[in-house]
């Protein structure tokens, strides 16, 4: 629950830039591109080696779910249903939202690329906030 509740957190600092992009139809101003773009440079790539933090969070609260899915339980579901919904979020989360993120911080494309990433990484941590909330909620309410 401690680390479901830490990505939570950086989730919401991550959406608070995030939601410059509804206000916006088709290309993003500059400097609402510069503004997201910028976050992300700085938490993607200048932030090293905090940029790990992350990672080892989403990495810890993974073993402590196969711990508690070895441990079997009443509850088994609970555990079984939290690996799942975090090991999806594990997986688009490094194969998909990191390296857009990585890429808009560079911001080496087109207004038109940046806003597409921009909006997709917006995408993506809603849905990821859904997922961890949902998750937080079965294990603390469910046990």
């Amino acid at each position: 629950a401690a680390g479901l509740g830490f990505l939570l957190a950086v989730l919401w600092f991550d959406l608070m830039f995030d939601t410059q992009t509804r206000a916006h139809a088709g290309e993003l101003p500059p400097e609402v591109l510069a503004s997201i773009s910028g976050y992300y440079r700085r938490v993607t790539t200048d932030a090293y080696p905090m940029n790990r933090l992350v990672a080892s969070v989403m990495v810890l609260t993974l073993v402590a779910i196969c711990v508690q899915v070895a441990q079997g339980g009443k509850r088994w579901w609970v555990a079984w249903a939290s690996l799942a919904i975090v090991g999806l979020g594990v997986v688009l989360t490094l194969t998909r939202t990191v390296p857009n993120a990585v890429r808009l911080g560079s911001g080496v494309d087109t207004l038109a690329v940046q806003s597409s990433l921009a909006r997709a990484i917006y995408a993506d941590h809603l849905f990821s906030f859904a997922r961890t909330t949902l998750v937080l909620g079965l294990q603390l309410f469910a046990r």
